[in-house]
């Protein structure tokens, strides 16, 4: 059984606990720190969609069509579907002659409520540019008109499913999965994710070693450790376009541009890389609790990078509120996640 890693605490007591597992290794693949189970094949989801970006940027897609720093950082985006999120994507489309339709993502509201209730009072409706994944389909998108371009096809025509595992551009996609982890991913239990391309379920010890490299370039080709860099880099300059407005991800990167990228997933995942210290993470929280995911993943940052950066430990130890304000209890890391992170 994996240890616990985030107790959930009301006033004093410990009222809910949270399960997981934690590797910590650098670019080789030597171990810095485990908890739990890190060979254990997990989805990783959203966490990904920096490796899943790189074949954007190492085709020569990205400069072909002159993506810009926003653009390549919602390519990694899990956002939140705010204006500008949905005209950055929009942009991107505009760049290759296509509009919306190109998306095969579907359409989602967006998580930001007060933008959902200004729109819902407008009358507007959610389109898939509002899709949290708009960013990443349109960089798929965008690779494969570069694809269309240099086989002499139609680009619409071509991108058309782009999202089935047997299309030429997710082909390329999951070849940058297996490349960076070390796992053939075609040999890897797949499932379907929410915005429709598949997902592959790898252990956490290939994740984090997947973004040591990243961090570091160390065991990619030269395509692929160039790519990573530019998205590094065009995350750092533009933070707010990979989650939005008080989200996690975006606050804390707005806090320490390149010396930490991050991503969540769905179901408690949280990838990063550290590339000062040439380590990479990859963290799942059992129960899929996101606000247990975002906690641990303070923590380890905090404790990693050596920093009592008050943002850091505003997630790693949350403050519980009721509805009149009240502190009734807290987030902390649990016994287990402490002592690893003080011994590592």
């Amino acid at each position: 059984m994996n240890p616990i890693l985030i107790d959930v605490l009301r006033g004093r007591t410990v009222e809910s606990t949270h399960t997981g597992a934690l590797a910590i290794v650098d670019a080789s693949g030597a171990v810095h720190t485990a908890l739990g189970d890190i060979d254990r094949p997990i989805f990783p989801r959203s966490a990904v969609k920096m490796l899943q970006a790189l074949p954007l940027v190492a085709s020569g897609a990205a400069e072909a069509f002159g993506l810009t720093d926003a653009e390549l950082s919602l390519a990694c985006a899990s956002h939140s579907g705010e204006p500008e999120h949905v005209a950055t994507a929009a942009g991107v489309l505009t760049k290759l002659g296509l509009d919306v339709n190109a998306l095969e993502c579907g359409t989602q509201w967006p998580s930001r409520e007060p933008v959902l209730k200004g729109m819902v009072a407008r009358g507007e409706h959610a389109t898939a540019l509002h899709n949290n994944c708009s960013g990443k389909h349109s960089g798929f998108v965008c690779l494969a008109c570069l694809m269309a371009r240099n086989a002499g096809a139609e680009p619409t025509e071509f991108a058309r499913g782009y999202v089935a595992a047997e299309h030429p551009v997710m082909r390329e996609v999951t070849a940058a999965l297996s490349a960076t982890t070390g796992v053939d991913a075609e040999r890897a239990p797949r499932g379907t994710d929410g915005c429709s391309i598949p997902t592959y379920a790898l252990p956490l010890r290939s994740l984090a070693m997947a973004f040591a490299r990243c961090g570091t370039g160390h065991g990619l080709s030269d395509g692929h450790a160039r790519a990573a860099r530019r998205l590094r880099q065009a995350v750092a300059a533009a933070p707010f376009m990979v989650a939005g407005t008080d989200r996690f991800d975006t606050r804390v990167m707005q806090a320490l541009g390149e010396r930490l990228f991050c991503k969540i997933g769905a179901e408690g995942v949280y990838c990063a890389a550290l590339p000062e210290l040439g380590l990479g993470v990859a963290l799942k929280i059992d129960d899929g609790a996101a606000r247990a995911a975002e906690a641990a993943m303070a923590a380890v940052a905090r404790a990693l990078l050596k920093t009592e950066d008050e943002l850091l430990s505003g997630y790693s130890h949350l403050q519980l509120r009721n509805w009149r304000g009240m502190d009734v209890g807290a987030l902390r890391p649990a016994d287990a996640l402490t002592r690893a992170l003080g011994a590592g």
